[in-house]
Order: C-alpha cells, then sequence, then structure tokens
C-alpha cells in the first residue's frame, strides 16, 4: 500500500501529456493547482452556452449566442488597414453580416468562399438595425455539424489558456479515466439515484442543459459526495486511531456533582444534562474521549465544563481548564471557585505570571495531587509541569489551540480525556467538516434567568444623542461597552479610531469614567484596564474586538456596536453576548453608516430578529461561505474542488455516518468495498489517511 496503485498512474501523470498542453500550459494550469490528468478532471464547468441550431438569427434574443447554418454571398475587405472586414452572409429567413478585424482575404476566401454553405456560432448583436456575428467561436463544414455540443461547457480559465485548449485536453484526460468499483454505500446510491463515479466524471463534462450544472443534479451530488466522504473517512481513521490509543476509564460516583448541583438556584437545561450524561458515559470508556462542547453564547458550557471536572476528581485523578488569555483564565477560575468550594475540591490557578518559589510550590502541589483541578494559560504546556494523575484536559475557545496543542496536552497525562468548548456556533456541516474526527455535544438552550438583549438599529448621523444616552445610564450606575470598527486593516488604524473615541467619551462623561483596551497595548495594562472595569471602577469600556471572546461583566447592560455593518454575523453576535448576564434589561446598539447595502442590512437586521446562535450562523454561512464564517486561514477547514458546503449541508451529515459505519464494519478497509474506499482515499490525495491504515 506504500505507493499509489498502478490502475490510477495514468490518472496521476504530468499534463503535458494531454493533447494541446505544452510545457507554457502546464505551467499556466499549475499555477491553479492544476498539475496531472486528474486535477483538471476535477475541474467542472461552471457554466454553458446554448450551441443549439436555430433557423435564423432573427427572433433570437439579442444580444446573445446563435448557432445558425448560412450561405456565404458577398465579401466586403476593409478599406483602412486593421478595419472591419465584413462578410454578407444569408441563413433561412434574413441577412446578416460576420465581422473580422484584422480579417486577411486569403484566408477568409479560403475559409468561407462565396457560395458556400456553413455552420456558425458566435456573439450576435444589432449594430444600426443590422445583426452582427463578430469573430465566430465556430465556422464548422455541415458534416463536421455534430461535433459541436448543443450546449458547451465553459470552464474557469487561467491566464494563457483558452476554453479550446480546456475542452481538448478534458477530451483526452477523459480518455484515461480509471474504471473503480464503488465505494458508497449501496442503499445510499440507490435512494438517491446516483449514476457510478465513472458515468458521473463523463457527464459533469457534458452538460446537456444549464439543470445539469447545478449543485442539486444527480451527477454533481454524486461528485460531490465522493469528496466529502473521503474526507470524513480521512477524520474517522484519525479518529479510530485515537481510540487505538489506551485511555483511563474514569468512573464518576456523582457524590461531588450532586453537592453543586444541590446548590444550584436552577434546574440545568435538558441540553446540559444531555451533555454531561454524554461526557460522564464517554470519560466511563477505557478509551480516550475526544469531544466538542458546542454552546451558544450564554448557553451555560461552564456548569457543565465542571461537571466533566468532577468526574475526574471523583475518579481518584486531576482536571485541568486551559484558557488562551490570561483574562479568561481568571474568569473560569472566579466562575469555578465557588462551585469547587461547594464540592470540597482544591482548585488552582497557574499562568505565566507565576515566578519562583510561589510557582515552584503549585508545580510541587500538583505533582503531589494535592491540586484537584488547574485553570491555566498555555503556561500549563511547559515541560516542569506534570500531573500526579491527568484524567480530563479541557480547552477552551478551539480556535486559538490547534491539533498540535491538543496533542501536547494529551501527552501531559497518558490517556487524558480531551474536551474542547467553544462558543462560536458552527452551522452543522461546518462543525462536521472542522471537527469530524471528534464527537459532538451541543447546548443550543439558555438556562433560567438570561435577560433577553433589546438589539436596534441606529445610523451614526445619531452618535450625539446615543452619547447623551449613555450619559444618564451610566449615572444610573450601569456600565456599557463601546466596541470600535476596524478599520481598514492596519492596526496602527483601529487604535486611531479607538483612541479618539476614548477621548470623546472621556469629555463627555467625565475623566475616570472611561476605560480604553485594544491589540496594541502590553497585556498588563490591558489586564488592568479589564480589571477596573470589573471592579466597576470605569462604567464605559472602549475597545478594539478584543472584547469578543468570555470576557464575563453582569452588571454590563449595553453594549455599542460602532459601523456594525463591516463586522461578521458571528462576530457581531459574540459581543452582543458580553451583555445580558445580569439581572437588569440590556441594549444592544448597532450603529451604522447610511446608507445600508444590502448584505449589510440583512446581517444587521437578521441580528435584531433572533438570539438564536445556530440560526445566525446558517445565515452568515449563506451570505459570506464556508471560509469567511470561520477564517479560512486559521479553520483547518478542507479546500473541496466540487462539494459546495453552503448548499450541500445535508450530504456532509450522510459522509460522515456513512465512513464510520464502513469503519465499524471494516476497521483496515479489506473487504471490497473497503478496497474500493482504499482507492477513493488515493483518487482524493488523502496519502496521510492511506499511511493510518497501512500503520494500523
Amino acid at each position: 500500500m506504500s505507493g499509489r496503485p498502478e490502475t490510477l498512474w495514468p490518472f496521476f501523470a504530468d499534463l503535458t501529456g494531454l493533447a494541446g498542453i505544452g510545457p507554457k500550459t502546464a505551467q499556466a494550469l499549475a499555477t491553479t493547482g492544476v498539475e496531472t490528468p486528474r486535477d483538471l478532471l476535477f475541474t467542472l464547468p461552471y457554466s454553458g452556452i446554448d450551441r443549439a441550431l436555430r433557423p435564423s438569427v432573427q427572433g433570437a434574443d439579442l444580444p446573445g449566442t446563435v448557432t445558425v447554418q448560412i450561405t456565404v454571398v458577398s465579401h466586403r475587405p476593409s478599406r483602412n488597414r486593421g478595419g472591419a472586414y465584413r462578410i454578407d452572409v444569408d441563413d433561412s429567413q434574413t441577412r446578416f453580416q460576420l465581422v473580422f478585424f484584422h480579417g486577411r482575404s486569403d484566408y477568409l476566401n479560403r475559409v468561407l468562399p462565396v457560395g458556400c454553405t456553413r455552420i456558425v456560432s458566435g456573439r450576435v448583436e444589432l449594430f444600426d438595425g443590422m445583426a452582427q456575428m463578430v469573430h465566430p467561436d465556430h465556422i464548422l463544414a455541415l458534416e463536421d455539424a455534430q461535433s459541436l455540443p448543443g450546449f458547451e461547457p465553459v470552464y474557469p480559465l487561467t491566464g494563457g489558456v483558452t476554453q479550446k485548449t480546456m475542452v481538448k485536453a478534458m477530451r483526452d484526460a477523459l480518455t484515461r479515466l480509471p474504471v473503480l468499483d464503488e465505494w458508497i454505500d449501496p442503499t445510499q446510491i440507490a435512494t438517491a439515484d446516483w449514476p457510478t463515479w465513472n458515468d458521473a466524471m463523463i457527464a459533469a463534462h457534458a452538460p446537456e442543459n444549464i439543470g445539469d450544472l447545478a449543485v442539486t443534479s444527480p451527477v454533481r451530488m454524486r461528485l460531490a459526495y465522493d469528496e466529502l466522504m473521503s474526507h470524513q473517512l480521512t477524520l474517522a481513521l484519525a479518529r479510530a486511531d485515537r481510540r487505538k490509543a489506551a485511555g483511563v476509564a474514569s468512573t464518576p460516583t456523582g457524590r461531588l456533582q450532586s453537592k453543586v448541583l444541590d446548590m444550584l438556584p436552577y434546574q440545568p437545561t435538558d441540553a446540559q444534562k444531555r451533555a454531561i450524561s454524554e461526557i460522564s458515559e464517554d470519560m466511563a470508556q477505557p478509551v480516550r474521549m475526544n469531544r466538542l462542547l458546542q454552546g451558544d453564547v450564554g448557553a451555560g458550557k461552564t456548569l457543565v465544563a465542571f461537571m466533566a471536572l468532577l468526574v475526574a476528581v471523583e475518579a481518584g485523578g486531576q482536571g485541568v481548564m486551559m484558557a488562551p488569555t490570561e483574562i479568561l483564565a481568571r474568569q473560569h477560575l472566579e466562575g469555578l471557585q465557588p462551585m469547587a468550594e461547594e464540592a470540597g475540591v482544591v482548585l488552582e490557578l497557574l499562568t505565566g505570571r507565576d515566578k519562583g518559589a510561589e510557582r515552584q510550590n503549585k508545580l510541587n502541589a500538583l505533582a503531589r495531587g494535592d491540586i484537584q483541578i488547574l485553570v491555566g494559560t498555555h503556561a500549563v504546556f511547559q515541560e516542569d509541569v506534570s500531573f500526579q494523575d491527568l484524567r480530563l484536559a479541557i480547552v477552551d475557545e478551539q480556535h486559538r489551540f490547534g491539533v498540535r496543542q491538543r496533542l501536547l496536552l494529551g501527552r501531559k497525562g497518558a490517556g487524558a480525556d480531551v474536551l474542547v468548548m467553544t462558543a462560536t456556533p458552527i452551522p452543522r456541516s461546518l462543525a462536521l467538516a472542522q471537527y469530524g474526527d471528534m464527537d459532538v455535544s451541543v447546548l443550543d438552550e439558555k438556562p433560567p434567568g438570561r435577560t433577553p438583549v433589546k438589539t436596534a438599529l441606529i445610523s451614526n448621523e445619531r452618535i450625539d444623542e446615543t452619547v447623551a444616552h449613555l450619559a444618564q445610564a451610566v449615572a444610573e450606575g450601569r456600565q456599557a461597552y463601546w466596541v470600535c470598527p476596524l478599520v481598514e486593516e492596519s492596526e496602527y488604524s483601529d487604535l486611531i479610531a479607538a483612541e479618539a473615541r476614548f477621548k470623546h467619551l472621556r469629555a463627555t462623561l467625565g475623566e475616570g469614567r472611561v476605560g480604553l483596551v485594544h491589540g496594541q497595548m502590553p497585556p498588563a495594562e490591558k489586564d488592568a484596564a479589564m480589571a477596573r472595569f470589573v471592579a466597576g471602577e470605569t462604567s464605559v469600556l472602549v475597545a478594539t474586538t478584543v472584547i469578543e471572546v468570555g470576557v464575563n461583566v453582569p452588571n454590563a447592560s449595553i453594549m455599542v456596536i460602532e459601523r456594525a455593518e463591516i463586522f461578521g454575523l458571528a462576530q457581531l453576535h459574540q459581543l452582543r453576548g458580553r451583555v445580558g448576564r445580569g439581572a437588569a434589561a440590556s441594549t444592544c446598539l448597532l450603529m451604522y453608516q447610511p446608507p445600508l447595502s444590502e448584505t449589510g442590512r440583512k446581517r444587521l437586521t437578521t441580528l435584531r430578529e433572533t438570539e438564536d446562535g445556530f440560526r445566525i450562523s446558517e445565515v452568515d454561512l449563506e451570505m459570506r461561505g464556508a471560509g469567511d464564517v470561520i477564517g479560512t486561514a486559521q479553520s483547518g477547514l478542507p479546500r473541496f474542488q466540487i462539494a459546495d458546503l453552503e448548499r450541500q449541508a445535508s450530504l456532509m451529515a450522510i459522509a460522515q455516518s456513512d465512513a464510520r459505519k464502513l469503519l465499524s464494519d471494516d476497521p483496515d478497509l479489506s473487504s471490497p468495498r473497503g478496497q474500493a474506499a482504499r482507492m477513493l482515499l488515493w483518487l482524493m490525495r488523502q496519502d496521510e489517511a492511506v499511511r493510518l491504515i497501512t500503520v494500523g
């Protein structure tokens, strides 16, 4: 299994072997990632031109492409060099002109001699009442007419490569299609009525009408599914591989959990109960847990996380909770402290600030097992940090922690279970694409006692009015965030915007009432400004978007977002989630600069109408596309050539269950369908996944 199967060799050969592709064209295509016949065939046409033969240009929808049979009447060469060379032609109903700029008499007389009959196809426009076809795309003798498809596929092009070259090369590449066995579940094929892979490939390059190009056509669905299936197979193999590593079974007794549940002033939501039991069941297994806890803003992830940590302690081990920043680590500590006291559990904080003897004492206590739950920043990754018996590692806010950090953390405890928490609701299709190797628990209900946030749109022409309202609210003892826009790409200009707003508000509201945090500040200053706001010493915090994740100030009940229309929906939803955490009625003002674009308006009104983060993320996905929603750079989202994550979301879920079932029935992919699935992995360049099977 070390090398690619021989069947696929011609498919992965050099492009220059294809008709019409020389070294220069091959180089141009390589810039778009097309390096083999396989890559070329995965570049599907994105539109098409109707080339069906018509009786006449008369009555055609002009300007537009027309294919018609003509008889050549006369040639009218241009009087001046480079002018228009006109040829009068008749179709079955009317006379019109073929026009060639820089036309050469000898060539045109040879191709279109007077009195001959030809098929011409090209764009026709009316010019002074006369129909003209300038530089026809095709001029064919009648006997060659059938070589022109009735519907001509149009391919995405790169500099220096023409449609004619693409079509010619595609035809040649199709002759190299390997015949492959079916890797999709037979019932899925039958239910969806999909063609075989070979038939789908051939049909995708010979569409008969515009409907054949739609993502919903059976051919496109099938080819998209193959991509999603290979991706989910790779994730499923990674998941199976991780499960082979010995884990530690942590059996909960419920003794500590019940103490905390009894002290709560409310009942956990059904979603919280469900998540807690899913996590407990995973932790009780002898394989390592790798679960994602996905919750909307304010859905009560902290309680679920703490219950998971208590499972580790009840089973005689330790737990660690990691946050991306010191502010968040301290907040976790404050949030967990009352529950830890109730349960009688020792909780400690470890950050980069711990130095010298104090740090050493903490490390000794951790190694002895005296500290049962540790909260920290990435300082817990350092070499000298060792646990007596680490059972569970919780990682907060996935985006800041790559797969590499997840692995590092896992090594701290030989079989430690891993729980990743994210506060960003991600549409299901994207969650599966990004975290398909993990099991997912979703918190989609809000605990009682959270006040809904009133969201309003306001033009920035009314800024003075807004500031006056703010002054009154501050006088009544309320606190507010004021988020400044991200101007351009440079952090320097963000800073100017934030500082200008800070000075303006300070002048109106009073010297000591306004604080400022932005990305350019030294961390200690940022922490100090945040701490003053948390303690209520400042009433208004002016900030760039550094505050979006996790900050918890229950007294803050007003959120003003300037130039809200330039933020992404998910980001606005996160920012709004900073208020509405206490008992006071909260408001979020979305300030925009008129006139609003169509998308800007849709974004802001969606936000005004719903507080459901999952619904918001679906709209965001429809509007911006997958890469933008997660931020492609750090998303870990695969790049699909055919599959469209926005419009084929439902296929991803089918592919995941299909891939997981195939692996549980046939772990080393040795059955006939398993062998076909291996071929799919090679075909889709999932060499990493192939290695996992080989090693396994």
